[in-house]
């Protein structure tokens, strides 16, 4: 019997292409882009083909032979499987790493039950998909011109939207893509937002707007069965618009013809653990690559894309004005803790615009980025402060749960009933959290209604959009939420936001603390006032006349945003540096060090800078040391054609620790 060779992907660390034997028949071969089921090692493994072959560089009697070829799924496109192999070589990680692990489970099992049942449900799907839009409200001279830039553009054609909170952006995203579904009968259209809490809102905005066109969503929340039926929507062209978080940028979209990421500055589009890559930046490669438009929509555009805009690389609309009638951006003031002494963490000023908000029956927020009850307990006659027994962090105090918790290696233990070193009965909160922020709102204002939402509140599945939902309807008094709650949700009722403990942000070694702060802080301040009410942002700080308050004070996001570019090409940062990071974990973190030293004297190269090894902000976590190595050139391709061999070479490495290699950190 005649046999053709298959190259397949697989999903191991190291080499990830293997060649198998497959008895076929001229104009029956297998095809690039099918699944198989082949042998590996011990165990029956799903694996892409990447090529077809009539012979093979391997000796014919150590193949082994495929087992299936899930013939009833359509080939992933070709241009996926680029998208994929660019994906692997940027981020220096194995082919299979990179494509099995974007498709749903169900796909890559062993047994085909699943994959034929959503294959069945999807065929039964007669329904007529009608893409006239409904309800299309009217937009201001800016939205229309940004809606009719983005929809009519050609080619690929990068552009930051870049709105103020409120202006309308979702409405343009909308408005775009009526244009381009209405252009092309069977056009693709992928959204992504950075958080799943944001895709309920968001897909009910779809839904109303169009009723008629299948969508998909592709986010972590879903069921297996869920992601299968919904990814191969979308992989067969049925689901013409795609609505998920950064996995979504993997799906196959055989008619992809526009690519929107709103909140494009925001870190979670950065995946930080296996495979370390950006979805926004791969969204632009994707769309380069198709040459088709994207849209990067942001009230505070990380700077990255900004620098694009300023240089022309890309394309910048602009929406200065809130889209609802009369409504303004809300007055920020600071409080200065130092002439306003806080109780029980709130400022007397706050706490007067609280009352007042509670006398009109409208909505307030308080935004403090630390959930827990209290970062630490502590005892004031020794000194003892609860430290996680594992990891170089506290344990956070979970009053509710009656428990200490740490946030790092989820280690969890009873709160002592005594100090374990002095034996003192009096332990402290010391600081404070969300839980306990809540329990004060209800001592100060018994007949209030209040709301905590951040991860705690919301483990359970749907008990986000839930509480969400409540805040809608007008069922809250006072939310009390961290980031979960500051970006893109859009309360009607809300006239008030108070900002408690943003200080810590700047004194951090991160050079990216300060963007991200002003970003939170502006972001946080738009879910004021957008229905069109008189609002207020009052923020408290110890350091009231830092440059950065004033800034958000002003909503000046043009001024601080070229400052810190300033600062950034003065110090050689990105956007005008490009950097990788070795990272080493070991029990010791000597070991570590040591490892991280043989790795920055195996290999020298022009134009490349390798600093000396340090410890990692956070040591040890969950009982392991952990160092870093920053590698830095001016040159991109300089700095990933030392990368490719680098890597090789650190394979070659013997050594016992754990190392990982990040491609654009954002966390150093």
């Amino acid at each position: 019997m005649a046999h053709c060779f298959l190259e397949v992907a697989l999903d191991t660390p190291l080499n990830s292409c293997f060649d198998y034997r497959w008895p076929c028949q001229p104009g029956e071969e297998p095809l690039v882009g099918q699944l198989v089921l082949v042998p590996f090692a011990r165990r029956e493994v799903m694996g892409l083909i990447v090529a077809v072959k009539q012979d093979t560089d391997v000796p014919v009697d150590k193949l082994k032979d495929a087992i299936a070829v899930r013939s009833q799924l359509s080939p992933l496109p070709a241009r996926w499987i680029a998208l994929a192999q660019f994906a692997a070589d940027y981020y220096q990680r194995p082919l299979g790493e990179v494509a099995l692990p974007g498709l749903p489970k169900n796909l890559r099992a062993p047994r085909t039950v699943a994959l034929d049942r959503a294959l069945k449900k999807l065929a039964k799907d007669t329904s007529p998909h009608d893409a006239t839009p409904s309800g299309m409200p009217a937009l201001n001279p800016a939205q229309q011109l940004a809606a009719d830039s983005i929809g009519g553009a050609q080619g690929f054609t990068p552009i930051l939207l870049y709105g103020v909170t409120g202006s309308g952006k979702t409405e343009v995203y909308l408005q775009a893509c009526a244009q381009v579904l209405a252009r092309d009968a069977a056009a693709q259209i992928l959204i992504l937002v950075p958080e799943i809490n944001l895709t309920p809102q968001l897909e009910g905005n779809i839904r109303a707007r169009f009723p008629g066109v299948m969508l998909a969503t592709l986010h972590s929340s879903l069921s297996e069965g869920e992601r299968s039926l919904h990814w191969l929507a979308a992989h067969q062209g049925q689901a013409r618009i795609v609505l998920g978080t950064r996995l979504a940028i993997l799906s196959s979209l055989p008619h992809l013809k526009l690519i929107v990421i709103d909140e494009e500055h925001d870190p979670s589009y950065k995946q930080q653990e296996g495979l370390r890559y950006s979805a926004r930046d791969l969204a632009v490669w994707r769309a380069h690559q198709l040459a088709i438009p994207i849209v990067l929509g942001s009230a505070t555009p990380s700077l990255e894309s900004w620098h694009h805009a300023s240089s022309g690389r890309y394309r910048k609309l602009e929406l200065r004005e809130r889209a609802v009638r009369d409504a303004v951006l809300p007055t920020v003031k600071l409080v200065d803790l130092e002439r306003d002494r806080p109780k029980d963490g709130l400022s007397s000023a706050l706490l007067a615009a609280l009352r007042q908000r509670l006398e009109r029956g409208e909505q307030s927020l308080l935004f403090l980025n630390r959930r827990g009850y209290a970062p630490v307990i502590c005892c004031d006659a020794c000194g003892w402060i609860s430290n996680c027994t594992r990891c170089t962090s506290f344990m956070v105090l979970h009053k509710p749960e009656h428990r200490l918790r740490c946030h790092h290696c989820s280690l969890e233990l009873r709160i002592p009933r005594s100090c374990p070193t002095c034996g003192n009965v009096d332990l402290q909160p010391l600081g404070r959290g969300t839980q306990r922020v809540e329990e004060g709102l209800q001592a100060m204002f018994p007949e209030a209604r209040i709301l905590r939402i951040d991860a705690d509140s919301t483990r359970l599945k749907g008990s986000a959009q839930a509480a969400f939902d409540s805040v809608h309807r007008g069922e809250v008094d006072i939310l009390v939420g961290t980031q979960m709650v500051a970006k893109g949700h859009d309360f009607k009722k809300l006239t008030l936001v108070g900002i408690l403990n943003p200080d810590t942000a700047l004194f951090s070694q991160d050079y990216r603390a300060s963007e991200r702060l002003f970003a939170q802080l502006m972001q946080v301040a738009g879910r004021a006032g957008r229905a069109g009410a008189a609002s207020e942002v009052l923020v408290q700080t110890r350091y009231a006349s830092h440059p950065l308050y004033g800034a958000v004070v002003r909503h000046d996001y043009d001024r601080f945003a070229g400052s810190l570019l300033d600062e950034r090409r003065q110090a050689g940062l990105p956007p005008f540096m490009y950097q990788a990071l070795l990272r080493a974990e070991a029990p010791e973190l000597a070991t570590a060090i040591a490892f991280l030293e043989g790795a920055r004297d195996c290999l020298l190269w022009d134009g490349i800078m390798i600093n000396d090894p340090i410890p990692m902000t956070m040591t040890r976590v969950h009982n392991t040391d952990r160092a870093q190595l920053l590698v830095e050139s001016s040159s991109r391709p300089a700095l990933q054609a030392f990368l490719r061999e680098w890597v090789d070479t650190l394979r070659a490495m013997k050594s016992r620790v754990r190392w990982s290699l990040e491609v654009d950190p954002l966390d150093i």
